[in-house]
């Protein structure tokens, strides 16, 4: 009864550790900024993702002068408004290229926006997404475009996602960021 109870107690610290050491390294992956600052580059890529403001930030951001083009990812089931209007309504000084992903995963992403600076000979690029994603999407781009990534998350704030919001956010990404190490770019 001793060694069952011991090895409960070594089960349960350990369960325990674990959780205490991914909940902090998530908070530093995922919860802390990962803001680069703003210089001009050959394009802003948005990655698709929640409508959170994120094409009316890469829009704005385009506007103010930090690249000419705009590569907006419409990873999204059914095509959003704003969406469609970003892509079909035209903007003075500004080329706005819309695709969707293939694969339909931030890797797609990465793929296309690598292929689009081979073809304009791009070597800086601005991209834009959640904050939590920023470390696995710079990882991602890493592998696919040789250039320089400057990582913009969507101004917003994160404070009314709950515990178990967070828990499968950091779940998902770390899993994400298991799959990102062994996967590669075309």
């Amino acid at each position: 009864m001793r060694r069952l109870s011991r090895l409960v107690f070594a089960a349960v610290a350990m369960l325990t550790t674990v959780a205490i050491t991914a909940g902090v390294a998530g908070f530093v992956l995922f919860n802390r900024p990962h803001i680069d600052p703003l210089v001009k580059a050959d394009a802003i890529v948005v990655l698709g993702g929640e409508w959170d403001n994120r094409v009316a930030y890469g829009l704005d951001l385009a506007r103010r002068g930090y690249a000419h083009t705009l590569v907006l990812s419409d990873a999204y089931i059914a095509h959003h408004e704003e969406m469609r209007r970003a892509c079909d309504e035209p903007i003075p000084g500004v080329t706005v290229i819309c695709f969707t992903p293939d694969p339909y995963t931030t890797r797609g992403e990465a793929i296309f926006t690598a292929q689009l600076a081979a073809e304009h000979s791009w070597s800086h690029v601005i991209l834009v997404s959640w904050n939590y994603h920023m470390v696995r999407a710079r990882y991602i781009f890493s592998q696919c475009f040789a250039g320089d990534i400057i990582m913009r998350p969507v101004p917003r704030t994160y404070d009314k996602l709950g515990v178990l919001k967070w828990a499968w956010i950091y779940t998902y990404q770390y899993a994400a960021l298991a799959k990102a190490s062994v996967m590669r770019c075309r």
